[in-house]
């Protein structure tokens, strides 16, 4: 057995989710959140999850609201697990909170537990009468490039049109 696939083999022995039986949620959940280590932790690379089935309530009418939740980070020494990250994910299916709140808190969450470089978490929701709400927002290390990087995509996003066939 090599280093590499030692290394891999103990990390693995720290996740819970994998390889067992699935238990959903049933309220939020950030506690399901689980991190392995970055075996590149020298290089800047995005890893990037698609949710296209993220559901949340209305805190108001209780009506439920359907996503696609679009998660883009630059890891440092952590990543997230992707069955983890699916959990928590769903564990938004009873909570009931408004769609700018549910995009800052799973940033605030990611960046809770995995200290990335750069962080962004953009939320399309599909129209609830006539409107639809696509809230966006992102982090980056302060005093860093990151920093900078998150102010720039900020200011610069969503600048064109979106062909809307996919609601």
């Amino acid at each position: 057995m090599t280093n590499h696939e030692a290394g891999r083999n103990e990390a693995d022995l720290k996740l819970t989710h994998l390889g067992v039986k699935t238990e959903y949620p049933t309220t939020y959940a950030p506690d399901v959140l689980e991190s392995f280590d970055n075996k590149h932790p020298g290089r800047d690379y995005f890893v990037k999850f698609n949710c296209p089935e993220f559901t949340s309530l209305c805190p108001m009418t209780g009506q439920p609201d359907f996503a696609t939740m679009y998660i883009s980070y630059i890891p440092d020494q952590k990543c997230v697990e992707s069955k983890a990250l699916k959990l928590y994910l769903f564990s938004f299916r009873n909570h009931g909170d408004f769609h700018e709140d549910c995009v800052n808190i799973i940033m605030n969450d990611l960046i809770h537990l995995l200290e990335p470089k750069y962080i962004e978490v953009w939320g399309k929701f599909t129209p609830r009468g006539g409107i639809s709400i696509d809230p966006y927002c992102n982090w980056g290390r302060p005093a860093t490039k990151y920093e900078d990087m998150a102010a720039h995509r900020l200011m610069n996003h969503d600048m064109y049109p979106e062909k809307v066939d996919n609601r």
